[in-house]
């Protein structure tokens, strides 16, 4: 880095700055910037560091377990079990290569994905403004800022119009804090307030320039985040996932242990009950849960892709599926989204020119937020004379005033013409700054003889649907300055009318949310009676409504009940919304939050699904984990679909691996004790574990039954432990009925037994797949092709390897007819009896 900190800059001016970044006011060029990212890294403080495919090949083997059993592989080179030895490390390595092909894959699709909407910064180089990634900003780039941006780094003002800044995320202050060019004063903390930026937070208004002094983790954001060692938090998924595979691990480990020290007790072989326990362990270890889960969500977040939804962190899958709550603004989600301007009135509620007029001033001299109003705005006819005025100085809109002002001057003939505000906003924030109006004949009255008849006309023009914003001026004589402070006393003008009519079957797809199990919930601006109007448009006759004057009476306890039955909130704040989030979530919901603008990363960060739009400012982008290059509720509930079906296919694993492991480790147990050998060779249970790990590869993509994604579902261990005992006994019964077959009728000898029991219980666990995978009776559940063909093959492959030449060398046996019919007997036995136990355990068990 350039310095160790930032705080070496406070006192100097922008020359010197420069200088001793080695930067100039005019940006770098491409190439020296080139250079200072290879010296300095990429711009970021969570990036973890890119694994190559030889390294992530390496970490497929990283395992304790799996180091142990090589290293036994070579004792029992050194012991003379050449042929043994050299079988087992081969699966060892077919069955890394396995898994490394799987996370290759997944997080190669992850890259494509996050590249769809990668956060962007504008900076100068080769003297233009140019559009570059964020992790590509570098020390000495001139950093080009507007409201909406993420600080890309900590940074020096060079240059700023009234620049308010969003610090909350470093400082925990709730307002704004104004930055300025050019300040020096002998109080250091003063100055760090104010001609400095800071990464991690973010433009609330206005405009600036600044030169990156330090980027990624020499930031101060960096050093807090490095030191306090920040993480995003985990998910219920992730928590999930990691206790229960914590909890196998410890279970399987115990008994591996017990296993290893009854086969001692029985004076077995050591070596070979070493390499028995070691390969058991391999086996009952769920070791590609992990990998497993993360083809299922890479999978889905391709899937979802498709239809226009970007996965940004794939856990978030999962909390998509699980979501029903969804709270979202209505301008572009139940609107078209495109205001445009109906018609500007005087007092009386006549068409005025003059309203037309200030308006389009305040419209097109606003420099500081950009926003679709006056956007609509400038897009009509230019007015006449509007070229004879010229801006002084703004005032820039912050979501506390609800206000925008403009300071100009005119340069016409009427020379005598002062220099006056224009201020237009939210109707009763800037009425409450008016002291008269004006009248249609250009009388000004007193603003108490005429605010109930504004007032009612207000609410008028809102009922129908009409979003009303007030317009007022104040003469300000010969000043050319002003501030916040100014905004009184003023002449209330008239009304700025807008619309935005609702989209069109919108109707329908909040109906399919519904449908969905999802329960849509209006957080907006604009007033109670605008949303009333939508609402009712959409279906809503009777929609339950809190303003955000209702929010600021009522506590948070009372809010977490009021909530739940509100439909939508409006006239609310930016704070507020977070309030709404919270509650929801402490009455047991998952909540979704969609939102695009400055305004809405409070509640995108607190709530349990983030989203938001390609087109969203950038600060809005970077704190969704879910990105929609459509902002469209129907696009989005196909992505709920999407993501429903993604946590089916990976529950369908948990499912399968849990009940599986707990089985096979109550079988092994009992064997070991009952049998005068070992009841499968270390190299054999491996490719046991190797080829009914081929299916489960394949979940995937497998089909889901429409009535499982008709509503949400969570992560639910208390389910998943009742259903691991129940199938898991199951499957240990079978094992032990597998034993008594062989031992007792067909009297099969050591070879025999090893291979027939092989033989059932591969096959028995690549078709029980099949079953668990659906609630319905396995015959009825269209499963996917890429399921069926790998259970079919890896039973194809089971049957006729005791007919190969590697069986000797794996120690199996070719089974007589009678013992192949006696085990189709019992695996028969066991699917019809596995279906008998599902339709009793659902009727019993409710997830």
């Amino acid at each position: 880095m350039y310095l160790s900190n930032i705080q070496e800059f406070w006192s100097k001016n922008a020359e010197d700055v420069l200088k001793e970044l080695s930067a100039s006011a005019d940006g770098l060029t491409s190439d020296d910037a080139q250079k200072r990212l290879l010296k300095y890294g990429a711009n970021t403080i969570k990036a973890k560091k890119k694994k190559g495919a030889f390294t992530l090949l390496l970490s497929q083997f990283k395992s304790p377990i799996i180091i142990i059993l090589i290293f036994a592989t070579t004792l029992s080179i050194y012991v003379g079990e050449i042929i043994d030895a050299f079988i087992i490390f081969g699966i060892v390595i077919i069955s890394g290569l396995l898994s490394f092909w799987q996370e290759y894959g997944a997080n190669s699709a992850v890259e494509k994905l996050l590249a769809l909407v990668q956060i962007k910064a504008d900076v100068l180089r080769d003297n233009k403004e140019d559009e570059i990634s964020i992790q590509d900003v570098v020390p000495g780039d001139i950093a080009i800022l507007n409201a909406g941006d993420a600080v890309g780094g900590d940074c020096f003002i060079l240059e700023s119009v009234s620049l308010f800044v969003d610090e909350s995320a470093l400082t925990g202050e709730t307002y704004p804090v104004e930055k300025q060019a050019g300040i020096s004063s002998a109080d250091s903390e003063l100055i760090s307030r104010k001609n400095c930026l800071w990464m991690g937070t973010h433009v609330i208004s206005g405009t600036g320039k600044a030169v990156v002094v330090n980027t990624g983790e020499e930031t101060e954001f960096g050093q807090i985040a490095q030191h306090l060692k920040l993480q995003d938090p985990e998910t219920e998924f992730e928590r999930g996932i990691r206790k229960f595979g914590y909890m196998l691990m410890v279970v399987t480990i115990i008994l591996v242990f017990s296993i290893f020290a009854i086969n001692i007790i029985f004076k077995k072989p050591v070596i070979e009950a070493f390499m028995f326990s070691l390969a058991l362990a391999v086996g009952l270890t769920p070791q590609l849960l992990p990998v497993i889960i993360s083809n299922n969500l890479s999978r889905g977040a391709k899937e979802m892709t498709k239809l226009n939804v970007i996965v940004k962190k794939l856990s978030s899958i999962e909390n998509l599926g699980s979501m029903n709550i969804l709270c979202s603004d209505k301008t572009g989600t139940l609107t078209d989204g495109v205001v445009k301007l109906r018609d500007t009135l005087d007092i009386s509620g006549n068409h005025s020119d003059k309203v037309f007029l200030y308006a389009y001033l305040n419209a097109s001299f606003e420099a500081g937020f950009v926003n679709p109003i006056d956007a609509a705005i400038r897009e009509s006819t230019k007015p006449d004379k509007a070229e004879f005025f010229s801006k002084l100085s703004e005032e820039p809109y912050d979501f506390i005033r609800k206000r925008l002002s403009i300071l100009v001057s005119y340069s016409g003939e009427d020379k005598n013409k002062n220099n006056f505000i224009i201020t237009k906003g939210a109707f009763n924030n800037v009425l409450d700054v008016c002291e008269k109006a004006e009248a249609e004949d250009g009388s000004i009255i007193d603003i108490n003889e005429i605010r109930k008849e504004i007032t009612d006309k207000y609410q008028e023009y809102s009922i129908n649907g009409y979003r009303i914003l007030g317009l007022a001026y104040k003469d300000m004589g010969n000043e050319e300055h002003f501030s916040r402070s100014n905004e009184n006393g003023m002449i209330f003008l008239g009304f700025i009318i807008l619309y935005d009519p609702p989209k069109a079957q919108i109707e329908e797809t909040v109906n399919h949310l519904k449908h969905l199990g999802i329960s849509l919930k209006i957080i907006t601006g604009d007033n109670r009676y605008i949303a009333e109007n939508v609402m009712k448009q959409i279906g809503f006759k009777h929609a339950s409504i809190m303003t955000g004057a209702d929010l600021r009476e009522i506590n948070d306890i009372a809010l977490v009940h009021r909530a739940i039955r509100t439909s939508v909130f409006a006239e609310v704040e930016p704070n507020q919304k977070e309030r709404i989030i919270k509650a929801l979530k402490k009455a047991g919901y998952v909540v979704g939050y969609m939102g695009d603008g400055i305004n809405d990363v409070s509640a995108l960060h607190d709530a349990d699904v983030s989203i938001s739009v390609d087109s969203a400012v950038d600060v809005a982008k970077e704190t969704a984990n879910i990105v929609l290059l459509e902002k469209n509720l129907d696009v989005l509930s196909q992505g709920i679909l999407a993501g429903r079906r993604t946590f089916a296919n990976t529950m369908k694993y948990v499912f399968m691996a849990t009940s599986a492991n707990f089985g096979n480790m109550f079988s092994m147990a009992g064997a070991s004790i009952f049998l005068p050998f070992l009841p499968l060779l270390p190299k054999q249970v491996l490719l046991t574990n190797l080829l009914t790990d081929l299916p489960e590869m394949a979940i995937a993509t497998d089909n889901v039954d429409s009535k499982f994604i008709e509503k949400p579902h969570r992560w639910n261990i208390t389910f998943i432990k009742k259903f691991m005992l129940t199938f898991g006994l199951v499957s240990s019964i079978f094992d032990y009925m597998t034993f008594m077959a062989l031992l007792f009728i067909s009297h099969s000898p050591m070879v025999e037994f090893r291979t027939g029991w092989f033989t059932e219980s591969v096959i028995s666990a690549a078709i029980i797949v099949l079953v668990i995978r659906s609630r319905k009776f396995f015959m009825a559940s269209n499963p996917g092709r890429h399921l069926v063909y790998a259970t079919a093959a890896i039973t194809v492959a089971t049957l006729t390897l005791p007919f190969t030449p590697l069986a000797e060398v794996l120690g199996f046996a070719r089974l007589p007819i009678e013992v192949l019919i006696l085990i189709f007997g019992i695996v028969l036995f066991y699917i019809l009896t596995a279906e008998l136990v599902k339709k009793i355990f659902y009727r019993l068990v409710k997830p």
